[in-house]
């Protein structure tokens, strides 16, 4: 009985690695100087000799977000970027977008990634592309909405939670040691109350100075002097008092010039076509490619024990003390 259990599992194990194998098979497998390899699949084929390549950013920007070859967010869209750049055939990148935002360092960095691109870059936002989500599309040569994604919610937020009432309820009390009268000033063991008009100047001050770094992003990456075009739409005067936090709809979006263009992902492929003065390009992806490593580390994954409290809501797993451009739709 044992044996022939054995037997199955190997057989399964085996047929699972069959499958991973002819996956790998199905792209270009290619690699770069650094030794790392990567699949290069064909999304569109259109029979050219030009590409244009389709890089994916999805869900909360977070720089603890990894991947199943054990590379952060940020890392991974580094090396897309890079093994676009690097491919001489590859005449454009098409970012598409569909995030709510996220850490502010970590979106920071994704920015800096698409202002340095030495191809143009067509963000093509998706049905949300907010705070975080906009900041990185904001150094784009060119921006793609569609009418109905939300995008805009220019602002940063800082949150926590404050446990001090229901420890007091159940009769703990905390015990602190520190170094300086600041250091406990984001504690969850401090009522609001004790929180002192300097400590909330100090916070607010980073939210401040953070508020004016993103505003100034928006203000640089639409600015047509540091885009790889002579078309598409300038910021409206004015366009301040529309960076309060509020969403926009893509049409919104537009009139007040953070976008360039209502569309999708084909409205920006033309583009693409037309800023490059091409006629024709294939999509393509890059992906890393699944390994024995990698497979045999997502099997040894366990999970830690953890205690639970169920408090009927659905509360974003964000870090607290953390800045964040992040949507309200988020938010409660």
């Amino acid at each position: 009985m044992w044996i022939s259990l054995c037997s199955l599992g190997c057989l399964l194990l085996g047929g699972f690695l069959i499958v991973l194998m002819f996956v790998g098979a199905a792209g270009i497998s290619m690699s770069t100087d650094g030794g790392s390899s990567y699949d290069e699949v064909i999304l569109r084929n259109n029979h050219s000799d030009n590409k244009i390549a389709v890089i994916d950013l999805s869900g909360l920007i977070a720089s603890f977000s990894v991947d199943a070859s054990g590379h952060n967010m940020i890392e991974s869209l580094r090396r897309q970027f890079e093994w676009a750049n690097n491919d001489d055939d590859v005449r454009a990148i098409l970012f598409r977008i569909n995030s709510p935002g996220g850490e502010v360092l970590a979106s920071d960095k994704i920015a800096d990634i698409v202002r340095e691109s030495e191809k143009p870059v067509i963000s093509v936002m998706g049905a949300l592309a907010a705070s975080g989500g906009y900041y990185v599309a904001a150094p784009s040569d060119w921006i793609v909405a569609h009418e109905l994604t939300i995008t805009g919610s220019i602002g940063v937020i800082m949150s926590g939670y404050s446990i001090r009432n229901l420890m007091d309820k159940v009769g703990v009390q905390p015990i602190v040691f520190k170094s300086g009268k600041h250091k406990d000033m984001l504690s969850l063991g401090k009522r609001e109350e004790d929180i002192t008009p300097e400590e909330r100047k100090i916070v607010q001050d980073m939210i401040d100075e953070t508020f004016e770094r993103f505003k100034k992003i928006v203000h640089e990456g639409r600015d047509m002097d540091n885009r790889d075009t002579e078309e598409g739409e300038s910021l409206e005067e004015g366009w301040e008092s529309f960076a309060d936090g509020r969403i926009l709809s893509g049409n919104m979006a537009l009139a007040q010039g953070f976008v360039d263009e209502l569309g999708d992902l084909d409205t920006g492929y033309e583009r693409a076509l037309s800023l490059e003065g091409i006629s024709d390009a294939n999509l393509t992806q890059y992906r890393q490619p699944m390994n024995l490593a990698n497979l045999f580390s997502l099997f040894g994954k366990s999970k830690a024990k953890e205690i639970k409290i169920d408090l009927g809501v659905d509360i974003p797993k964000l870090k607290a003390g953390r800045l964040y451009f992040l949507s309200p739709t988020l938010l409660y």
